[in-house]
């Protein structure tokens, strides 16, 4: 649903929209005037509450469900843009999963299931908006900052976001002359539920204690450094942005 007929300046598709930091991206933009397409996989409720927040205060947004893995499932996204709304000038890739484990206990089932939907999804996503965006257009990946922080339990998972640099930097040269820029975002700490689950507030003190800034980051930290990549930030290219308050 949407609150307007007219056809928007600009459109985003932020993928894992029903999350804590997908959400707060998704509202972010479309308090800029951005048309949003917020994705969902398994969280349509989660999806439906973000849109009906957008809308309530004036934005424009609609919910869309894809496997990102899934080549055409993923290309039926980015068509849910183009009916609603026109096009893509946007293309922000929160999904992802986190499962923690010592490298060595670490079960292969689910650092395969990290692997499809961290890489294969976005790279998936990536290739479509290599296609799709129109000129003056971004495209902001998902890393994390665990990457060089070598935390334990975090191997498989920071093995993913790897590939995710690695694919977002290479993918910024490859669109040279279309006015199109790729960066990727690496959060800290970011106080969202899934990530406050299962751990003490022991721990949750010392994760906050390790920034600077001596607090976790937020969803709307994040999404303000998104809002940035995706709109006056244009001398920003192939860059990895640390969104961490500081941590080293």
């Amino acid at each position: 649903m949407t609150t307007t007929q007219r056809t928007p300046e600009r459109v985003a598709v932020v993928t894992g929209g029903s999350g804590g930091i997908g959400g707060a991206v998704a509202r972010r933009l479309a308090a800029a005037g951005t048309a949003v397409v917020v994705h969902y996989s398994g969280g349509r409720a989660r999806a439906d509450e973000v849109v009906e927040r957008i809308t309530a205060e004036g934005g424009t947004a609609v919910a869309a469900r894809a496997d990102l893995a899934d080549a055409d499932e993923a290309a039926a996204l980015f068509a849910a843009a183009e009916e609603h709304f026109g096009g893509v000038d946007v293309v922000v890739n929160t999904a992802g999963i986190m499962l923690l484990a010592p490298l060595a206990e670490m079960d292969l089932d689910d650092f395969d299931r990290m692997h499809r939907i961290n890489v294969r999804g976005t790279f998936v996503v990536s290739r479509l908006a290599a296609r799709t965006l129109r000129p003056g257009g971004a495209l902001i990946n998902f890393s994390t900052s665990v990457t060089r922080l070598q935390q334990p339990t975090y191997a498989a998972y920071a093995a993913t976001k790897g590939a995710v640099e690695a694919m977002t930097l290479i993918l910024a040269r490859e669109l040279r002359g279309r006015d199109i820029t790729v960066n990727a975002v690496a959060p800290g700490p970011t106080a969202t539920p899934l990530f406050l689950d299962g751990k003490s507030e022991q721990t949750v003190e010392r994760l906050a204690a390790a920034a600077p800034l001596e607090r976790l980051g937020t969803p709307d930290d994040i999404a303000e450094t998104v809002a940035f990549l995706a709109g006056p930030g244009r001398w920003i290219n192939g860059q990895v942005l640390y969104a961490n308050g500081g941590i080293a």
